[in-house]
């Protein structure tokens, strides 16, 4: 255990309290604030003791004596990481690495009412739920999903200690509904893996669905509606979607940032140019994401600012606009161009690929 004999000693575990101190903790287990000391400065290189943070977990390796003094104090950094405090012979601190188990697991499901239950009644990771949500971000609208709805996914599951510690990759999904099933096959070109439906159609497109995930809809594109604030009709070029305070935003494309600024009537907004053709606004942020100013290059899906209320707004939410040519259009009706699909060079590596996965998915 912890690359230590553990039947040698008896074993104490707790949890960092807030404002705990180490010597403190030490104390209780016979080692001196010089020693602590000492062993701190002597691995100083190895690990920052600032680092430890309330709420983790450590253990303490007691010796089996009528003195119970610590012989090692392991502290756990994070999931997969942990620093071994020796006190025995040489006093210094080491880092250790648990072992990560990754196994390819099968798992499928029928909507009732939402991915995620789904997800949670099968007993599967959360973070399945957003690795799949990432790969169908483009053509499967997750607020849409119908009950009876349903999902296939091969997956590499990660573990320690025989707990799931999260999904590392994706081999293969399956999403079916109202009588259409989309694929999801990975693949490499041009030295980047992406996944494609059955017939090599990449299911990245230009742009994401929607910009974040919010709860609902509550204004939509419109050539005359009545200001909630205002009291006078004038047209409302965006779709207004609801979210708490301080959601990410997302970029729904690549582009270049060529506003960030505040407006009295719009608030904090971000508008981003994407190609000669497209370019969109995000309105009523509370704040801007990290490093977004004005020429700032971004990615699809860089997060460019918070959900907020700022300018002539009644409540949270973001007020997001599309424009075409100049000319806003509506972000819902958008048919977003897609990415390449796989090549003709490359269409006969694919179909063995695809061959593979979706026998695969047909056994279960």
């Amino acid at each position: 255990m912890y690359g230590i004999p553990a039947d040698s000693f008896d074993l104490v575990n707790g949890q960092i309290r807030k404002n705990e101190l180490l010597a403190t903790i030490l104390l209780r287990y016979g080692i001196s604030m010089e020693e602590t000391e000492m062993v701190v400065r002597n691995s100083a290189a190895v690990f920052d003791v600032r680092k430890i943070r309330s709420g983790n977990n450590y253990t303490v390796f007691c010796r089996k004596d009528s003195l119970a003094r610590a012989a090692y104090f392991v502290y756990e950094h994070d999931p997969t990481s942990c620093y071994v405090f020796s006190f025995t012979d040489s006093l210094n601190i080491t880092p250790y690495s648990k072992e990560v188990r990754k196994e390819i697991r099968y798992a499928g499901g029928i909507i009732e009412t939402s991915l995620w239950d789904a997800m949670v009644l099968n007993g599967l990771h959360p973070s399945l739920v957003i690795g799949l949500s990432d790969i169908y971000a483009w053509s499967i609208d997750f607020f849409g999903l119908q009950k009876g709805d349903s999902f296939k996914v091969i997956y590499e599951e990660m573990s320690i200690d025989d707990k799931p510690l999260g999904i590392s990759r994706i081999y293969g999904a399956s999403f079916t509904g109202s009588g259409t099933t989309i694929y999801a096959i990975p693949f490499i070109q041009d030295g980047r893996e992406s996944y494609f439906d059955s017939e090599g159609n990449s299911l990245r497109k230009a742009f994401l669905k929607a910009p974040l995930q919010y709860s609902r809809v509550t204004s939509r594109f419109s050539a005359s509606r009545l200001h909630p604030i205002l009291r006078i009709r004038r047209p409302h070029h965006g779709v207004d979607y609801a979210a708490p305070v301080g959601t990410p935003v997302h970029a729904v494309g690549d582009g270049r940032v060529t506003q960030a600024s505040y407006d009295s009537g719009s608030g904090r907004m971000v508008r981003i140019v994407h190609n000669s053709v497209y370019s969109t606004a995000y309105l009523h942020l509370s704040r801007f994401g990290a490093g977004i100013a004005p020429g700032v290059y971004v990615k699809q899906g860089d997060v460019i600012g918070y959900v907020g209320s700022t300018g002539l707004s009644t409540g949270p939410h973001l007020d997001f606009r599309f424009y075409m040519n100049g000319t806003p259009v509506d972000p819902l009706k958008v048919e977003a161009p897609p990415v390449e699909p796989v090549s003709e060079a490359n269409m006969p590596a694919f179909e063995k690929t695809r061959t593979v996965v979706l026998s695969l998915l047909d056994t279960f």
